[in-house]
């Protein structure tokens, strides 16, 4: 029963770290994309001005944009992982839930053995004392 426990804490604890881990890359990922945004439109500017685009400016926005596709997919990754730990969280609670029943059959069971041990006991010590 500990174990299942232990497990239980363990999983909720995974959940736990991915589901900030996804908060934090969400966070992440809208940040990159508005400093994308940013920089697209300072170069839009750039060439309205009639400048030429510079090598750097193109790096730039192309490092960005991996950057967010990055963070998108890690996002997606994160959500699936968090999804498949709130499954297998919901599987070990029901598997809790069943062998806690279990075990309390088994304490109601060991519990009437003991007292019919006991009315026995009792009886023996009656007869015992009447054939005395």
């Amino acid at each position: 029963m500990n174990k299942y426990r232990g497990e239980l804490s363990e999983r909720e604890r995974e959940l736990l770290l991915i589901r900030r881990a996804s908060g934090a890359k969400a966070s992440q990922l809208a940040h990159m994309e508005k400093m994308l945004q940013e920089t697209k439109g300072l170069l839009d500017k750039k060439n309205e001005m009639g400048m030429d685009k510079n090598a750097c400016g193109d790096t730039m926005v192309s490092e960005l944009e991996e950057k967010v596709q990055r963070s998108k997919r890690d996002r997606r990754n994160s959500l699936h992982r968090t999804q498949l730990l709130e499954s297998q969280m919901k599987t070990v609670r029901g598997e809790l839930v069943d062998t806690l029943d279990h075990l309390q059959a088994l304490r109601d069971k060991l519990r009437r053995s003991q007292e019919k041990a006991e009315e026995r006991k009792a009886a023996m010590e009656r007869l015992t004392a009447e054939l005395r």
